[in-house]
């Protein structure tokens, strides 16, 4: 009876979750058990790239947390804050609790976005620099700028604040 949605997963296959969980991605109760996280994705290589960041985070503390751009069942995206707890900080992925609230009514996805543009978004609200999203990403600073400038566009701002209110879902 949470009233956000819970899951929990084993070696990122999905061994259970609560009706809060059906409801906010759309799946019917036991539809997901014994299937990758992968699909609550919107790409593969979103759910590689945050496996690795939350991965590397949990060895560390044990818990992970950020906020992202998921896939429901029918689809459509909507970002959504995600929080995990390891059972075993030694092994993350063996056994993890993790707990989604989707906040989509703040922050509405209002552009079609590339993977990668969803990537830096992330990083960018949580007010990383370039260098530093780079560094993430594994990619050059300048590729982070084009991916910016490319941003800017599509959300019709002139300002890096104002992209941020936006991906924020402030006006």
């Amino acid at each position: 009876m949470a009233p956000v949605g819970l899951l929990v997963a084993r070696r990122r296959v999905v061994h259970s979750y609560n009706p809060a969980f059906c409801q906010m991605f759309g799946y019917a109760p036991d539809a997901l058990v014994g299937r990758s996280l992968e699909q609550l994705y919107p790409s593969g290589s979103e759910y590689e790239h945050i496996g690795e960041r939350a991965l590397c985070a949990m060895q560390a503390s044990g818990t992970y947390a950020d906020e992202r751009i998921m896939r429901k069942q029918d689809g459509a995206l909507f970002w959504c804050h995600v929080s995990g707890r390891a059972i075993d900080r030694a092994d993350p992925f063996a056994a993890a609790v993790w707990a989604f609230e989707d906040i989509s009514s703040a922050r509405p996805v209002t552009a079609e976005l590339t993977a990668r543009e969803r990537q830096i978004a992330q990083l960018l609200v949580t007010g990383q620099s370039s260098k530093l999203i780079a560094r993430a990403l594994q990619i050059s600073p300048r590729t982070v700028e084009a991916h910016r400038a490319r941003l800017m566009r599509k959300f019709g701002v002139s300002a890096m604040g104002e992209l941020i209110a936006r991906l924020m879902g402030r006006h």
